[in-house]
């Protein structure tokens, strides 16, 4: 069995206009010091890390990883969440997506989709020249306006989106097979691919293309009602990256899963930093290890309480106390007995 690696910290909620949330090296040391091991790095802010360069010189690349080891740090996975999102925009959401996009291709759907599958594809070779085996990202959706069925759900809508979405993400999954990388969509409301059913039915529609993986989040799970352990049950197999976050639902007489337009600190479902919410990371660390999960525990930290500097200090800590040492033996081989086949016939009253 193989011990998760942790602890990791996705940056994103983090960069800022100030040191140290800066620069890369200034987060690098900022994370360090707080007992981090690994870094997750958006690809959207060149001020931190410049993907176009990644993808193209290794020189960079070294010297990126090389920062981050003179602090002690590795990369977990680089990020493409904004990007992959542009892939696929229903027209109803083209102007709250819009501003992801650079300038030059924004007010035009076709070039932004082009932008958005060069630059995610460009993130593969990236991933390649600093030796990671993992990509985080999002789907983007087509299908999500229609998402609760009234009016009825058209069926024929759901096959032609689905297609359309394979037909988009197919020649980058091939990218990222072709430099030996996993893609890892997060299974995220907003997105396509929402929760399990939705994502085997992109699966299927993609050929069950082998780069075609899963960033777990339970958070996003446990808000929709879903049985999160048992999502690690039915795709361990999938499961290339973890993001660590915490959410809580609190049942009451006004509002429910769709959190009635409210800011977050008002709805009934709502993230937490790690321990303050109801989800069983116990559980989820435990199955993790039953199924040989080899990649990194990386904190995400939403709170609509704690303070972003506090969630961080305390989620190393958290995720550390988590992370379970695989055993290399089991626990009862002092009473084994002998397995040859004499031996066991014996047992059997064969001989």
């Amino acid at each position: 069995m193989k011990t998760v690696k942790g602890p990791g910290i996705f940056l994103s909620q983090f960069i800022g206009q100030q040191p140290p949330y800066n620069s890369l090296a200034g987060l690098a040391g900022w994370a360090a010091a707080l007992g981090y091991k690994a870094l997750q790095i958006p690809c959207h802010d060149k001020a931190i890390f410049d993907l176009q360069r990644a993808a193209t010189s290794q020189t960079y690349c070294d010297e990126i990883t090389g920062l981050l080891a003179e602090h002690g740090l590795a990369i977990s996975e680089l990020s493409t969440h904004l990007e992959g999102q542009l892939v696929a925009v229903n027209p109803a959401y083209d102007a709250a997506f819009d501003h992801f996009a650079p300038a030059e291709v924004r007010g035009n759907a076709t070039k932004r989709t082009e932008w958005a599958t060069a630059t995610v594809k460009q993130a593969a070779a990236a991933s390649a020249r600093l030796g990671l085996s993992a990509h985080a990202t999002f789907s983007g959706s087509l299908a999500w306006p229609w998402f609760y069925p009234w009016p009825p759900h058209n069926a024929a809508l759901f096959e032609e989106a689905f297609a359309e979405l394979a037909r988009r993400w197919r020649p980058i999954l091939d990218e990222y097979d072709r430099h030996g990388v996993d893609l890892c969509y997060e299974i995220h409301p907003g997105e396509d691919l929402h929760d399990g059913v939705t994502f085997e039915r992109f699966l299927t529609a993609v050929g069950d293309h082998p780069r075609c993986n899963i960033l777990y989040d339970p958070s996003h799970l446990h808000l929709q009602h879903i049985d999160y352990l048992q999502f690690i049950d039915c795709y361990h197999t999938r499961i290339k990256a973890f993001h660590v976050k915490d959410a809580e639902f609190v049942k009451n007489g006004r509002s429910g899963v769709y959190g009635g337009y409210q800011p977050w600190i008002d709805r009934a479902g709502r993230f937490r930093s790690p321990g303050d919410g109801q989800i069983d990371f116990n559980g989820i660390f435990s199955k993790l290890a039953q199924y040989d999960y080899a990649g990194w525990a990386v904190l995400e930290w939403e709170c609509c309480l704690k303070e972003g500097d506090s969630g961080a200090r305390e989620g190393a800590e958290f995720i550390r106390r988590h992370i379970i040492p695989v055993a290399e033996r089991a626990f009862d081989d002092f009473a084994a007995q002998q397995d040859d086949r004499a031996s066991v016939r014996a047992q059997l009253g064969l001989e």
